[in-house]
């Protein structure tokens, strides 16, 4: 059986001496692993798309529940995220979350769009975070952990000034009623933009809010982004 999708490159490793197995996410199948045959091999024509962060319609053969790369044709490459290390560990980044979010047969269609949207951003503007932090707030909403940046869930007050973020329900609210992690207006403010489609001004409430984001998503999935840490390390 043959099988017609988008899919975006996570991750691939070597097998054997010319192949490699990649995990693809894609709009319908969700997460799935593929073998691309031949790929190491000079001129081999789908040796470009065997590449981290490559998009491209492709051509699966399915039979007795393996997958097989037959065919692709490149939507982009995002080949400029290897020429800035904070765009590549960026995009690391971005890799990492939708592994950990996608599952095999899960309809995954809004994880593709935000997860392309954000290579794009990375490739196009000079400040990552401010692609990151609005594929974060997205990404989390897919797999059901929305973060709400709105008016403190308890008084319904304005939430201005030193406030706090409950990593439990994803939620800010003022100091007095709020229980979690401190949190300042700038972060409030960026997770707010993002939440809203609005686009982030500030680079040092964008900071924060990628680490608090970090935060909530290990503490909703358990896994540890080591990418964030490199990231962090060279922005």
């Amino acid at each position: 059986m043959e099988i017609k999708t988008d899919a975006l490159v996570l991750r691939c490793a070597d097998s054997g001496e010319n192949d490699k197995m990649v995990t693809l996410l894609t709009a319908e199948l969700g997460k799935v692993g593929a073998m691309m045959k031949g790929v190491k091999k000079v001129g081999a024509k789908l040796r470009v798309f065997a590449q981290p962060f490559c998009f491209a319609e492709v051509v699966l053969f399915e039979k007795e529940g393996r997958r097989r790369v037959i065919s692709a044709s490149l939507h982009d490459g995002f080949f400029s995220l290897l020429e800035d290390l904070a765009s590549f560990y960026g995009a690391a980044v971005v890799a990492r979350v939708c592994d950990t979010l996608s599952f095999e047969g899960m309809e995954s269609r809004p994880l593709l769009v935000s997860a392309v949207k954000a290579l794009e951003g990375l490739c196009a503007d000079k400040e990552p975070l401010f692609s990151l932090v609005p594929f974060f707030v997205d990404a989390l909403a897919f797999a059901g952990y929305q973060v709400s940046a709105g008016a403190c869930p308890f008084c319904g007050k304005e939430l201005k000034g030193r406030m706090r973020f409950d990593l439990s329900f994803g939620a800010f609210a003022c100091r007095d009623c709020g229980q979690g992690v401190e949190a300042s207006e700038t972060t409030y403010r960026a997770v707010k933009a993002a939440v809203a489609g609005e686009k982030i001004g500030d680079r040092d409430g964008a900071l924060r809010a990628f680490r608090l984001l970090c935060a909530y998503f290990f503490e909703k999935t358990g896994t540890q982004l080591r990418e964030a840490e490199e990231f962090l390390r060279v922005i």
